[in-house]
């Protein structure tokens, strides 16, 4: 089937960035769809790229998503771009994605710039497991409660932030996550890229005027290794011989779901056997 629909990453900063393949897909479309039509004109103008422009943001996805549904299946083709970055990640491509799937339109995505994937790698951290958050809420109250259900993910942890509320949520993630390694990284690909590493209280104190677009990459939460009493082990042993389990079933049962030692669990077999035979 005939695409439909392309998401076209476009470069977070430097221009140089955009891809062949999102060159020509810009260029084949009869349309393209965008956040801010005047942000992307520029960014058209600059690649000599002439298209009629729809603007397709957050707050008018709800209709105008169906209309482009409406006119891919007509038979308009659609390039879809972010005012920077991948469409869909952070943004209403998300939704149209969701509605293509649904109305059968074939699309493609094309492979480009996305700001945390820089940010990770450059941050410092762990890139073997990440968990990328995005955009922490607004609201103070929510924004904390968010942070405390991320507290104990050990992952390294990705977030986005605008300039006017990342030292609000720098200082809701000490309160929240304690004072972890943090790399703030500001501008990326900009003439005035910056990657702070630090710790959170420091990169507060670093940025008490910021400016640019933020990524934040902290640490994850320290592994905790759970420790199981011997009280609630013997006590589910108790309830195994209830059932009928022999000693060498009960043994057997401890190694294997606590990693007990054998010689222990077979100790507290024989107590839980005499205590039985006792009653």
């Amino acid at each position: 089937m005939e695409t439909k629909l392309w998401l076209c990453p476009t470069p977070i900063g430097n221009l140089q960035d955009i891809t062949l393949r999102t060159l020509e897909a810009l260029k084949n479309a009869d349309m393209i769809a965008c956040e801010d039509t005047r942000h992307s004109l520029k960014l058209l103008t600059h690649f000599e790229i002439q298209k009629p422009l729809i603007s397709y943001h957050e707050h008018n996805l709800r209709s105008r998503g169906p209309e482009l549904i409406r006119k891919m299946q007509a038979g308009t083709r659609i390039a879809l771009i972010s005012d920077a970055g991948m469409p869909g990640i952070s943004d209403p491509g998300e939704h149209l994605v969701q509605l293509a799937i649904e109305a059968g339109i074939p699309f493609e995505v094309l492979p480009g710039p996305t700001a945390f994937s820089i940010a990770l790698v450059a941050s410092g951290l762990s890139t073997r497991r990440f968990f990328f958050e995005g955009f922490l809420p607004h609201d103070k109250k929510n924004r904390r409660e968010r942070i405390t259900e991320l507290a104990k993910i050990e992952e390294t942890l990705i977030f986005y932030a605008s300039p006017h509320r990342v030292k609000g949520v720098l200082l809701d993630m000490e309160a929240g996550f304690g004072n972890r390694k943090i790399a703030v990284c500001r501008e990326l690909t900009k003439k005035f890229e910056e990657v702070y590493r630090g710790t959170i209280a420091e990169a507060i104190q670093a940025f008490e005027s910021p400016r640019g677009e933020f990524v934040l990459v902290l640490e994850g939460a320290e592994h905790v290794e759970e420790v199981i009493s011997k009280e609630l082990i013997v006590r589910t042993m108790e309830e195994w011989a209830l059932e009928g389990k022999s000693t060498k079933d009960l043994v057997k049962e401890a190694v294997d779901v606590f990693s007990v030692k054998k010689n222990e669990a077979y100790q507290w077999a024989m107590e839980i056997k005499e205590k039985s035979r006792g009653e």
